[in-house]
């Protein structure tokens, strides 16, 4: 059994922020798969499904994003989750808008719902997938950034990285990390 997280912030206030690529990646992946988040439980909302054959769990942790870390870690204790059946999904403004990057382990960098995750989980040996929001290219308050809400056009750039990011994670269930690494990175 898989658990496949979403970072981001309470919808639908939240929704269409670079803050809230996570939950748009798992929202994607949910619909493609026909499985509904439509649970409450672990401070989160979430879903059960198949995805290529493997069970799996979709969660979106309602904790605001500094805190998702306790979400993650209720829902890894009650389904008795591995670590190496992790996939944390979240935004990064270290990487050009648009691009996606899976690791296997790594720190939290400056990501905030990242540190909470480590924090709580006591560990970085799981797999992530980083997409990137690119850096603002001028003088702007980092957290009004990755929180304002985006046009249209501005969210089509990151919708590929949304679509690209599902099918990574589908990918990371069929093929492994490591093949999914040297497919998408």
């Amino acid at each position: 059994m898989y658990l496949i997280v979403g970072l981001g912030n309470p919808e639908p206030e939240y929704s269409y922020t670079r803050h809230n690529m996570g939950f748009d990646t798992i929202n994607e992946l949910a619909k493609k798969n026909n499985i509904q988040i439509n649970k409450s439980k672990f401070q989160g909302l979430y879903g059960t499904g198949t995805i290529a054959n493997e069970k799996v769990i979709l969660l979106k942790p309602q904790t605001y994003m500094n805190l998702s870390g306790k979400s993650i870690k209720e829902a890894i204790n009650f389904y008795k989750i591995d670590i190496d059946k992790i996939i944390i999904i979240y935004d990064d403004l270290d990487i050009e808008e648009g691009i996606i990057k899976i690791r296997k382990k790594g720190g939290a960098g400056t990501h905030n719902g990242m540190k909470s995750v480590i924090s709580e989980l006591h560990t970085q040996e799981f797999s992530r997938i980083r997409i990137g929001i690119g850096n603002p290219k001028k003088q702007i308050d980092l957290a009004n950034y990755v929180l304002e809400k985006l046009q249209k056009k501005e969210y089509e750039i990151l919708e590929s990285a949304i679509i690209n990011a599902s099918k990574a994670i589908e990918d990371i269930i069929k093929l492994g990390i490591d093949n999914s690494m040297n497919k998408y990175n």
